[in-house]
């Protein structure tokens, strides 16, 4: 008797994933909460904010500016001696400061032009505007007044002045002759300095 075949056996069933149970309502919200608590932080700064910076340049400009316009006393010496005044008032503290000596005009420390040694015709026709000893501007005077006067107009600007005109300290030697002083004022006012200050020492009461 022929014997029959064993039946195929059947693959065994894998065992099935269990579903994954739907989160709940409150898993849901406490979550979202979190996330709401980590996005919820300050906005990171991502840009450079120069504004505070600009006020701060802007009010050390006008200090250094300030500083650039006041004036001391100079030294006395046999090529400066200041005329003398019974005056009690306080001496003015702004202004360009412009030195007259017997040899040299010195705006800002710097000498701009050289006094002849016979100042009684005023400077060398050579340093005017006409190249003639009768003309009254002094170009070189001119020159450093008007750079003073273009950063003067800068501070008064910024400090809410009027910005017409300017001030000026001439220091000059007590036997200086009036034509010299006359082309200082005279170049000055041309460019646009309209108030004068002589500075003098502090003299005995007659």
């Amino acid at each position: 008797m022929a014997q029959q075949p064993p039946p195929p056996q059947q693959p065994k069933p894998t065992p099935s994933q269990p579903p994954q149970k739907a989160a709940s309502m409150a898993t849901y919200k406490r979550e979202l909460r979190k996330e709401i608590r980590r996005n919820s932080g300050e906005v990171e700064v991502n840009f450079l904010n120069i504004t505070a910076m600009m006020d701060m340049m802007t009010i050390i400009l006008v200090f250094l500016l300030k500083s650039m316009s006041s004036s001391t006393s100079p030294p006395q010496s046999s090529d400066l001696m200041m005329p003398k005044s019974v005056l009690t008032t306080e001496a003015a503290q702004e202004g360009l400061a412009i030195l007259v000596s017997k040899t040299h005009i010195v705006v800002e420390d710097n000498p701009v032009c050289p006094v002849p040694p016979d100042p009684t015709h005023g400077v060398e026709g050579r340093y005017k505007r006409s190249g003639g000893t009768n003309d009254l501007y002094i170009v070189p005077l001119a020159n450093a007044a008007q750079s003073w006067r273009d950063r003067d107009v800068q501070l008064r600007a910024a400090m809410g002045k009027d910005t017409s005109s300017s001030e000026a300290i001439i220091i000059a030697d007590a036997n200086t002759p009036f034509r010299l002083l006359t082309e200082v004022i005279f170049t000055l006012g041309q460019t646009s300095f309209a108030k004068y200050h002589l500075m003098a020492m502090q003299g005995q009461k007659k």
